[in-house]
């Protein structure tokens, strides 16, 4: 069954815009959740097994049915739908799905020649002829969008891959930007989404970070050619962002939503990083300040609950990453806070076993690892905290902290040269461009190992000047327990907290401050 158009039951469904509403009211299905619906249609009643679905859905991407069944789950949440009670979507126990009832193709959104037709009637024949040919006269002066060329089809359907927010995808979306490249090595639209997508290679898929320097250097090239192009300036700020230069990244992004206050991408992205700095009201402010449809910024809803965190706001915090951790199992960003904000509010049970789920949903994430390793310190398991920090090693070697943690908690004791090579690749950064402020934490857990107290706690007071933010992972994290008794550490603590709490208050007396957060506050 092929259409654009469906009825099924009360919902229209516009497979052409993927859209779905119920009485004329939006529903939110999106991304995979409406490929799948789409698939369903086009199976009618007819039960659309797992290796169907996923060959219809997901293919090229390897997936299992567990992930088939928990999209389901998420489709039927979108439609209101009830798996015990089912009105749209049926599961057939160990074979698939299939829908409830036959879809209807819906004849009533384009009127149809026979209809027009039948409304006009008394029109004599002569004037009918009339108007067809000056219609089609019509119809041959007007301007018309032209067919895609086959560039410009290489550039969409790269477009397409990369956005689905998968590795193999990505690396599809790179295969076809470089043949558009190959055909066309002036290509605009080319060149930034590759830059992107070398980006997201070593973001979100732990590649070397050569490729954020290849990145930035397509980004450079299309800010040169076109200074005035919101995506040119995005791209850039995702290289340097990816690269960690902090400060060069916001900038970038700044400029991106400011020559295009649609990008929200690019304004979420400087919210992330106004965050970093400790700019906890700009950050929250920035992500409440959407333009158009906010939903479409994957990770937005984890940073406006993170930034409501860092503020003091946990219950609604909580409340927002748990139902992000249930809703959005592939959204990678949901994985690691969740897990992140049970660990660092002391809950280390419920911490571990949303880890352990995390850890089975998609690629694992290299802070993943990291947090894995904190939670086994903390159960005095040294060996399995030190597996922890190798496999972070492993997904990113050139990171720094990774390779930092697996010699401090090595068998063997590293010798000062190691130290020495370690403390000097921090400083050698923070010399060429502004550290995230958890890097200087890294620099304190190498001094404090190597007995430097007083040089670790001025790393820790420097990241604290610099934005560093979260007093709870300083208390709470076995990383810098040593340092922990010290009274210059506490003072560090209690200067995020005086610092938090006036940007609290700031957000409390804002007019855009959300009502659920005056609700909640004392």
């Amino acid at each position: 069954m092929s259409a654009l158009h469906y009825r099924l039951l009360d919902l229209t469904i516009d497979v052409e815009r993927q859209r779905v509403a119920r009485d004329g009211v939006p529903l939110d299905v999106q991304g995979l959740s409406f490929r799948l619906l789409a698939c369903l249609l086009r199976h009618g009643v007819d039960v659309a097994d797992f290796d169907t679905l996923i060959a219809e859905v997901w293919a090229p991407a390897v997936v299992n049915e567990e992930t088939v069944t928990q999209r389901v789950k998420l489709l039927r949440q979108s439609l209101g739908d009830d798996g015990r009670s089912p009105r749209y979507i049926r599961s057939v126990r160990g074979r698939g799905y299939q829908l409830c009832e036959m879809p209807k193709v819906d004849e009533n959104v384009h009127p149809t020649t026979s209809t027009v037709a039948s409304r006009r009637w008394m029109i004599p024949a002569i004037a009918m002829l009339a108007i067809a040919v000056a219609g089609f006269a019509w119809w041959l002066a007007s301007p018309r969008p032209s067919p895609p060329s086959a560039l410009q089809e290489l550039v969409q359907r790269a477009n397409y891959y990369a956005g689905i927010g998968q590795r193999d995808n990505n690396e599809r979306a790179i295969a076809l930007y470089q043949q558009a490249l190959a055909a066309s090595p002036e290509d605009r639209d080319a060149r930034i989404g590759l830059s992107r997508a070398y980006s997201a290679r070593v973001c979100l898929y732990n590649f070397p970070y050569q490729w954020a320097q290849q990145a930035q250097k397509l980004a450079d090239a299309a800010v040169s050619i076109e200074p005035s192009r919101a995506s040119a300036w995005s791209a850039l700020g995702y290289a340097r962002d990816c690269l960690g230069d902090i400060d060069a990244a916001t900038k970038a992004y700044e400029k991106a939503f400011t020559l295009d206050p649609a990008d929200n991408a690019s304004r979420a992205s400087a919210a992330y990083l106004y965050q970093e700095r400790g700019r906890l009201d700009d950050a929250l402010r920035t992500n409440l300040d959407m333009r158009g449809d906010a939903s479409r910024v994957r990770f937005r809803e984890v940073q406006i609950a993170r930034e409501m965190a860092l503020l003091g706001f946990d219950e609604e915090a909580g409340k927002r990453l748990a139902r992000s951790f249930q809703l959005y199992p592939d959204n990678v960003f949901s994985n690691i806070a969740w897990p992140r904000h049970l660990f660092l509010r002391g809950r280390l049970v419920e911490a571990q076993q949303a880890l352990d789920e995390a850890m089975t949903r998609n690629t694992p994430h290299v802070e993943l690892y990291v947090l894995q390793g904190e939670l086994a310190l903390l159960r005095n398991d040294r060996t399995a905290a030190l597996a922890a920090f190798t496999h972070a090693q492993q997904l990113r070697p050139q990171m720094g902290l990774p390779g930092s943690l697996v010699g401090l908690y090595g068998t063997n004791a590293p010798d000062e040269s190691w130290f020495a090579t370690r403390i000097a690749s921090v400083r050698n950064e923070a010399a060429h461009h502004t550290l995230y402020p958890g890097e200087w934490l890294e620099l304190a857990m190498l001094l404090q190992a190597q007995g430097q107290r007083d040089a670790a706690l001025d790393a820790v007071q420097t990241s604290v000047q610099n934005g560093y933010s979260d007093s709870a992972y300083l208390q709470v994290s076995p990383l810098l327990k040593s340092l922990s008794s010290d009274p210059r550490f506490a003072a560090a603590i209690e200067s995020i907290n005086r610092r938090v709490t006036e940007q609290r208050q700031r957000v409390l007396a804002a007019a855009w401050c959300p009502p659920e957060l005056r609700q909640t506050s004392p």
